[in-house]
């Protein structure tokens, strides 16, 4: 073989055997990165489930089934979707409902939930929502994590001995510290937070939280402190998640009424799934310089919570603070999902001995630290600089969502985009001038400039004298845009106002569109020029 063919053949394999070496780096960060995320998933799972009012099973399932599912059919690579606060947060009401129907319909209704969920995000991802949540304000976005914070803070104050509705049923006493188990609980509480805050200061090898669970579990168990664990809110999967059907026997009915009593808790959460969702994406893809399709990532949420559901699993989302961590620490594949997914359930089935006896304490220390990070922190340092504007729409988001019963963050959104385009709207009205010129004693001119539409029509009316009828009057909208019926209705009362006074009128310099429009809906003749 000549000597030039033998040198061809020896950089081929070099390069075959770099591009190997490259691939197994990178598998190799993304499984790990998923086995530590697993690690920070776990707990949060089950804190979830408590604040849902379920068994820590259904958010362990639901994490399990929603890693899997989205790793194969999501829209964004790397990002973790699992049970949040978010969505359990909404579930609360209606899992309470079934309980009152009958005990275990609660879950058969969240399984409903999930399912409708599903379908209706499905149905969002093809009718493209995702061009429209890029309309919704940073003020909105504000008042929404600010409110979730909250929310899960307050579900965390029965843990601390400080129920708000006490005198409830043994069960939930039961679940709760009394007595002298309360400052024994907030000592752990305390303890906790310490670990979470403190040590990533000294090494961010092992997540915070994952350490602070460990040491608080050794703690109870080491001085066999007589305190809520987790086996306190139910049981926890000794066996892989099986298909089934909430419907029929053992579960609820096919009927019309089920679908009206789950469609506002599946709506609610399909519209905050996806918003929170789409923050995480939009997170992902400014740390990794990239970009991704959000109507294929509503598509696979959708098909995603349909799976969970399927599988006795909860609802979900994706998860900022989880997802952040799988990309800083080397996760960018599908296969770092995966394997969250497949970790989890692992652990859960060799340690579930081990979690049962995690006490509630860890759990709320976990539970603070979450509520704490997605707190818009920054925003609220600068409220004073922020503009008044942002300000209210953020207050009204936040105050609507705190004072719905029971909280609904969709409903708080929603008021804040309310709030947020009329006060936009009061800005754009008052873009538009009229001008007059009096080009002789008998021409007056009137020179429209901005954009005229239901809300700028009252200051367009105020810049026109209808009183005083000069022999021809001129409208110039060279420089005007008509948008709306309320604009056309305002250049046609001015048009007849005028005439009616005897005044010989003509307008000049519309746009093809706009001349469109006043021609289709107008009263008066157009005597465009």
């Amino acid at each position: 073989m000549p000597a030039h063919a033998v040198f061809t053949v020896a950089v081929e394999i070099q390069q075959a055997t770099i591009e190997s070496t490259s691939a197994c780096r990178a598998d190799s960060k993304d499984l790990l990165s998923g086995l530590v995320v697993a690690f920070a998933m776990i707990p949060e799972a089950i804190a979830f489930s408590g604040i849902a009012g379920v068994d820590p099973k259904v958010g362990l399932f639901g994490a399990f089934c929603l890693s899997l599912t989205i790793a194969v059919v999501g829209g964004r690579t790397g990002m973790i979707t699992s049970a949040t606060g978010s969505t359990a947060l909404l579930m609360t009401g209606l899992v309470a409902t079934g309980e009152a129907r009958g005990p275990g319909l609660g879950v058969q209704y969240l399984m409903v939930a999930g399912l409708v969920t599903g379908l209706l995000q499905i149905l969002w991802g093809y009718l493209r929502l995702a061009y429209q949540m890029r309309f919704v304000p940073q003020g909105v976005l504000s008042g929404f994590v600010n409110a979730l914070a909250l929310l899960i803070f307050q579900a965390q104050l029965p843990q601390l001995g400080l129920d708000l509705h006490a005198g409830g049923d043994g069960h939930a006493g039961g679940l709760l510290p009394h007595g002298a188990q309360i400052p024994i609980v907030w000592g752990l509480v305390l303890l906790g937070l310490v670990i979470i805050y403190g040590l990533p200061k000294l090494t961010r090898l092992v997540p915070s939280q994952l350490v602070a669970i460990v040491v608080l579990t050794a703690i109870s168990i080491g001085f066999s402190l007589d305190i809520p664990s987790v086996s306190s809110l139910g049981t926890l999967p000794d066996g892989l998640p099986s298909f089934t059907v909430p419907f029929g026997a053992g579960g609820v009915p096919f009927n019309l009424d089920t679908l009206g009593l789950v469609l506002p808790t599946a709506l609610a959460i399909s519209l905050v799934g996806l918003m929170e969702t789409f923050l995480t994406q939009d997170i992902l893809d400014d740390k990794t310089d990239s970009t991704s399709n959000k109507n294929l990532e509503a598509r696979g949420q959708g098909i995603a919570n349909i799976v969970a559901s399927l599988f006795g699993g909860m609802a979900g989302c994706a998860l900022v603070g989880q997802s952040v961590m799988n990309i800083d620490n080397g996760g960018r594949t599908r296969l770092s999902t995966l394997f969250s997914g497949i970790s989890l359930l692992a652990m859960i089935l060799l340690a579930g001995p081990w979690l049962k006896q995690i006490p509630m304490a860890a759990l709320v220390a976990v539970m603070i630290s979450i509520a704490v990070s997605t707190a818009d922190i920054n925003g609220l340092r600068n409220l004073r600089r922020i503009p008044k504007s942002d300000t209210s729409v953020m207050l009204m988001t936040f105050a609507v969502t705190m004072l719905t019963t029971p909280h609904n963050l969709a409903l708080g959104v929603l008021a804040g985009v309310a709030l947020a385009g009329i006060l936009f709207s009061r800005k754009v009205a008052k873009v538009i001038q009229v001008e007059a010129i009096d080009v002789s004693d008998q021409e007056r001119r009137y020179r429209v400039t901005g954009q005229l539409f239901f809300v700028s029509k009252i200051y367009f009316l105020q810049g026109f004298d209808l009183h005083d009828h000069p022999e021809q009057i001129v409208i110039d909208l060279s420089a005007a845009h008509i948008w709306d019926q309320s604009g056309v209705a305002a250049l046609d009362q001015v048009i007849r106002k005028f005439r009616l006074g005897g005044s010989e009128v003509s307008v000049e310099g519309l746009n093809d569109e706009s001349l469109d429009l006043f021609e289709r809906i107008g009263g008066q003749e157009s005597a465009h020029a």
